[in-house]
């Protein structure tokens, strides 16, 4: 197969056809017409001698040819827009360009409002689209899908970049009114009941139970090195939902200091653990496929310094 015969803008559809996994949709974010979407796909099809996309009750499902493909596409075309993109430096006052950032709910209390208020300034038409942690996979990422993860990660990919943000300690919220108040140490806090929230890393949290010690994270983790157990009684994925619900006078929540601090509700207590629990790292990620991305090195440079300074 010779080069000049083909159409080399057609990876560019079957990156949008892999990722959308609807014809009308990429016709939409190309510009073009559902016609000329479809005749594209007509024509990967025969330059692949391969479906690439097979239509089932489910939508559109790549074919095992095709995933195969996605990560070597991503490859080729963030090495394409390399050598094409301008040498100029990012233009953040004029650009209107979409960051998709993945984090917790953790990281969007703590750091996006900070960051938005600097973008306000600096970039005033940048757009931030913020994702869960449920919502991609860490292949997705890798693929570029994703600009940053800014997250708690037990592991990630090797071949991610990485840079740590910043430490944080934890904290426990309960209600002013609490019987705990009166005598917080570590047998009292053993006596409460407890509200547990997810590390929130990729896909971390399902099907957690009380007896899990092994999968219940850092707080837990350092209470069975003491030999010790508290009694869970909610488990929640949001840390202001945690906050939230420490205002029950019978209810424990340790988060986070940061996340704790952002409640300034008078009806709460936040006071220091009775036991040691290890400081953990929130950390900002991203594909090697962006590294060297004029915009991406704006973005990061400007989180790093608005964390610097949280």
């Amino acid at each position: 197969m010779n080069l000049d015969k083909i159409d080399l803008n057609l990876l560019v559809y079957l990156d949008v056809l892999l990722r959308e996994r609807n014809v009308t949709r990429s016709a939409s974010l190309l510009g073009i017409t559902q016609p000329a979407m479809s005749n594209g796909l007509r024509r990967l099809r025969e330059t692949f001698g391969d479906p690439l996309l097979v239509r089932t009750s489910d939508g559109m499902v790549p074919t095992e040819r095709a995933q195969g493909l996605q990560p070597l596409l991503r490859q080729i075309l963030a090495s394409v827009e390399q050598v094409i993109e301008p040498t100029t430096e990012f233009d953040a006052k004029s650009s209107d360009r979409v960051f998709r950032i993945m984090t917790s709910d953790y990281g969007e209390a703590t750091l996006l409002p900070r960051l938005l208020s600097r973008l306000r300034k600096e970039a005033p038409h940048v757009v931030l689209d913020i994702l869960t942690p449920s919502d991609m996979s860490f292949l997705e990422v890798e693929q570029g899908l994703v600009d940053l993860v800014i997250n708690r990660f037990d592991e990630m990919p090797q071949s991610f970049h990485q840079k740590t943000l910043w430490q944080d300690s934890f904290s426990c919220l309960f209600a002013v009114d609490n019987p705990l108040s009166n005598n917080f140490d570590l047998q009292t806090y053993l006596r409460a009941k407890h509200v547990w929230v997810s590390k929130t890393g990729m896909g971390a949290g399902m099907g957690i139970t009380p007896k899990d010690t092994k999968r219940l994270g850092w707080v837990d983790g350092a209470l069975n090195k003491i030999g010790a157990t508290r009694r869970i009684t909610v488990f929640t994925r949001h840390y202001q939902s945690a906050a939230m619900l420490a205002e029950q006078k019978d209810l424990v929540a340790t988060i986070p200091t940061k996340a704790a601090a952002l409640s300034k509700n008078p009806r709460l207590m936040m006071k220091k653990p009775p036991f040691d629990i290890p400081e953990f790292e929130l950390k900002m990620a991203w594909s090697p496929l962006l590294q060297h991305n004029a915009a991406h090195q704006w973005i990061r440079r400007v989180i790093g310094e608005v964390a610097s300074l949280s």
